[in-house]
């Protein structure tokens, strides 16, 4: 009989209601008429592009600019060709720590949260935003209609910078979002209107041409949810999407729909933050592959990343495998840029840049660990008899030679709904070319909240489409 197996990442407060993981796979459905109702798709592996110069350093930020991507390493600024050449373009004053970037047609302003700085294209020059009306210790850049967009920290007030000229701040030209007392954190735009995202509310401004200061608040737009993480501010899939706190609390991920706030994040991730020693410094970024849309999520004080999947609704687990001790951390990207037909990331630590590729099946040679942990099959607490299990994986998919020659997927499983687990056991996903092949185990033993968990390291194509299992009933 067919189980249920293919699903999200969806661990609950207790065990005993859902203990469901995925961790490296993402959902994909199976289309008009097919086999599968949905599958689960390994997650792209990293292909290097380039080693930063100043390496090893935190790749801070990414952007493209004038047909070259311009990335902030460490304390240093570069712009990279399409060839992979990098040029080293600019100091910071910081070595760590978000950067945000924006440009417009012929200026690149970065802000670290200490300094601002321009790189100026028709001269060439890179230098610090010197003007004293400058927004001292700005940590966002926004762009709109021409104008750059600075906060001033810890206030509700922002500035804009002159026409089409980030050196150039006028003292006059600001104002402040101050439709509730709190704050700005963050702020981006989106559909040609400015996102201020306070502490617990977000306000909407707009390019209306007033004379005298160009942006004023929208009368309809006015969020009562804020931002607590200010570095997790995004767009997406036609939307604006952030981690949020309010008078209430904190530890929702929020989506705007028509203005209004809508819950992304489920409670599996909302207990998952609730263990978090921190939330306000997750940072995330987006990226488009295959039809799916991801907002991916990481929080660096928990070593944790979480993927949403636009296309699915769903969110999984991302993960990076450290081969040498077992355990699982957080993705190795850190920012992310679309260059030259790839997503490119850029490592939090090592300085390496690489590209998001899923016909690659390590992270730069690593392994990678996919792992699914199926929903709880239980029969009104009586014993079920477990004669076998096949999953449904697409099979033949071994390599010619080497690690991966005759790929394994390893099953354990739990008869107390995740909380202890049996000794690993392994199946073969056929050799190249055995199309037929089955990964079945038999002989499985019995219990009353039984949790299936399988996993795959060899470094090669993992697609599961579901399982079977052959069970009987017992009466106690």
């Amino acid at each position: 009989m067919e189980i249920p197996f293919v699903g999200p990442a969806y661990r609950a407060r207790s065990m005993n209601i859902n203990a469901q993981r995925c961790v490296n796979f993402y959902l994909e459905a199976g289309g008009p008429d097919g086999r599968a109702r949905a599958a689960l798709i390994g997650t792209p592996g990293l292909v290097r592009k380039l080693v930063l110069p100043n390496a090893p350093c935190e790749v801070r930020a990414a952007e493209v600019f004038k047909g070259e991507l311009w990335v902030v390493g460490g304390n240093k600024l570069y712009s990279i060709t399409k060839t992979w050449v990098a040029t080293e373009r600019g100091t910071l004053d910081t070595s760590a720590g978000d950067v945000s970037i924006q440009a417009n047609s012929t200026q690149l302003m970065l802000v670290d949260g200490v300094s601002g700085y321009i790189w100026n294209q028709p001269d060439s020059s890179f230098g610090k935003i010197t003007d004293a009306e400058f927004p001292a210790g700005a940590c966002t850049v926004s762009y709109i209609d021409s104008y750059f967009v600075a906060e001033t920290p810890n206030t509700e007030q922002f500035s804009i910078s002159a026409l089409g000229n980030g050196r150039d701040w006028d003292g006059t030209d600001f104002t402040s979002a101050e439709g509730a007392p709190d704050n700005i954190v963050t702020h981006l735009t989106d559909h040609r209107q400015l996102w201020m995202l306070g502490e617990t509310t977000v306000q909407i401004f707009e390019n209306t041409g007033n004379a005298n200061f160009p942006l004023e608040a929208s009368g309809t737009a006015f969020i009562e949810v804020g931002c607590v993480a200010p570095a997790s501010a995004k767009r997406f899939d036609n939307s604006v999407v952030w981690l949020g706190q309010d008078e209430n609390g904190q530890g929702i991920v929020w989506r705007a729909a028509n203005y209004n706030p809508a819950r992304m994040s489920d409670h599996g991730l909302e207990y998952a933050m609730q263990s978090y020693p921190r939330i306000d410094d997750a940072r995330a970024f987006t990226y488009q592959q295959d039809g799916h849309t991801f907002y991916v999520l990481t929080f660096p004080s928990a070593d944790a990343t979480w993927c949403y999947d636009a296309a699915t609704g769903t969110w999984a687990e991302r993960a990076w495998l450290d081969t040498s001790t077992g355990d699982l951390h957080r993705h190795r990207a850190n920012c992310h840029a679309a260059f030259n037909g790839q997503n490119i990331v850029g490592d939090w630590e090592n300085g390496i840049l690489y590209a998001l590729d899923l016909n690659t099946f390590t992270d730069d040679g690593s392994a990678i660990l996919s792992l699914r942990a199926a929903p709880t099959l239980a029969d009104e607490q009586k014993f079920l008899f477990y004669g076998s299990l096949q999953v449904d994986v697409e099979a033949g998919v071994g390599l010619p030679t080497g690690q991966g020659e005759d790929p394994k997927m390893m099953l354990r499983y739990s008869d107390d709904g995740g909380h202890t687990w049996s000794n690993r056991r392994e199946a073969s996903m056929g050799r190249i070319g055995a199309y037929g092949a089955r990964a079945k185990w038999n002989r499985l033993g019995r219990g009353r909240n039984r949790v299936f968990e399988i996993s795959i390291t060899d470094p090669v194509k993992r697609v599961v489409l579901g399982a079977y299992a052959d069970i009987e009933k017992g009466t106690a």
